[in-house]
């Protein structure tokens, strides 16, 4: 096996861990809002401290990998990642709890900055786009994470012994993988911290993942709320909807990066705005269980390619290193993730969830808007597609 190959194995394994990691804590909300008998706004001001840690982390990231070396941030991230997941489940009062789930949220997201940084050189290794396809094993992973949280409540297995099962499992794969991690350069400075205005390629890469992941946040917390109120399914079919979406969104990760290499990262994310915008149309049009199954895929294809292809041009930018960029790109993109869902309540309560989703489908319109004028603003990004090299 070539040593390109054993570097794409091992960082391919450190994105399933980390979202087998979100997941199985995910899986496990509901033992913890039994476990301190939080009320319903309690337990959404505790799953805040997750955003706000990630927050937090994105300039430190971006500094970090940029100053140390992505490499080291990886491996120093992913250990505490795996410590921060059992401790969740061994925190016996509040004061505990919080501050463990803000530092999750800060490790989780360091992880994913100094991965992805990772994985743009890799990328740049290949020749050709590998992202989404890595990508596609952290929502692959949001599926493995599930049934294993399923299975463990299934025989009555307390948080913190599944939580240290799975930490158990990272460490273990993250002592074989760190040794074939790239090596990239250290700045060996202090340069590198995220307090510059991004130059416009990144304003206009950071609109673009911003209304993607606004999109998808929607999609996460209102796809069940939107079957059961508009579409009026039968209660077992309500996650009809949602897993629709995750599949779709999982599916197309796998096959985004042949399209990508095919038709190049604007083109694919100018359709992919068009493909959300059609399927949640079709959903509000015909909301129907078929139709609004059917218009939940579109968005989930359309979704799938969105944060891949915004986090490799971001990494192709000539003005900041590339750790520096993600987490600029990152940031716009996730103030989307945070500000969609509670969005989508406000219109729902002041006019009609059918609006509020109307409003989503605008944001997919937005997207292609932003890949279809200005063009100059991507450069090279828009004339070339990524060669094809053999692996």
């Amino acid at each position: 096996m070539s040593s390109l190959k054993k570097r794409r194995i091992a960082i391919g394994s450190l994105f399933f861990l980390a979202g087998l990691s979100f997941a199985s804590w995910a899986a496990r909300i509901p033992d913890i809002q039994m476990k301190f008998s939080f009320s319903e706004a309690q337990l959404g001001t505790l799953l805040l401290g997750l955003p706000i840690g990630s927050l937090v982390a994105l300039p430190l990231a971006g500094w970090a990998a940029h100053r140390f070396g992505s490499k080291i941030v990886v491996i120093l991230s992913a250990i505490g990642y795996a410590i921060f997941l059992p401790l969740i489940g061994f925190s016996d009062s509040l004061y505990m709890l919080v501050p463990v789930v803000v530092t999750f949220g800060m490790l989780g997201n360091t992880m994913n900055i100094s991965l992805n940084t990772q994985a743009l050189a890799l990328e740049d290794s290949y020749g050709r786009s590998i992202l989404a396809s890595l990508h596609g094993l952290w929502s692959l992973a949001g599926f493995t994470g599930a049934g294993i949280g399923a299975l463990m409540i299934y025989f009555d297995l307390l948080p913190k012994i599944h939580f240290l099962l799975i930490s158990g499992i990272t460490i273990s794969i993250l002592l074989i993988a760190q040794k074939y991690l790239i090596q990239d350069k250290r700045a060996g400075g202090g340069t590198g911290m995220v307090l510059k205005k991004p130059d416009p390629l990144l304003l206009r890469i950071g609109a673009i993942g911003f209304l993607g992941m606004l999109s998808e946040g929607c999609m996460f917390d209102w796809s069940g709320v939107y079957f059961k109120k508009v579409v009026d399914i039968q209660p077992g079919l309500i996650a009809l909807g949602y897993v629709s979406f995750m599949g779709a969104m999982a599916g197309g990760r796998f096959i985004s990066d042949r399209l990508i290499n095919r038709f190049g990262r604007i083109e694919i994310l100018r359709v992919s705005g068009l493909l959300i915008f059609a399927g949640l149309i079709l959903a509000v049009v015909f909301p129907s269980p078929l139709i609004a199954t059917l218009g939940f895929l579109l968005v989930g294809l359309g979704v799938a390619s969105i944060v891949p292809s915004a986090y490799s041009i971001a990494g192709r930018s000539k003005e900041f290193p590339p750790s520096v960029s993600l987490a600029m790109v990152s940031t716009l993109s996730f103030f989307g993730f945070l500000i969609g869902p509670p969005m989508i309540g406000f219109i729902a309560e002041l006019l009609s969830l059918k609006t509020s989703f109307t409003m989503v489908a605008v944001a997919g319109l937005g997207i292609t808007l932003l890949t279809s004028v200005r063009l100059e603003v991507f450069g090279s990004i828009n004339k070339n597609k990524a060669a094809k090299k053999a692996i």
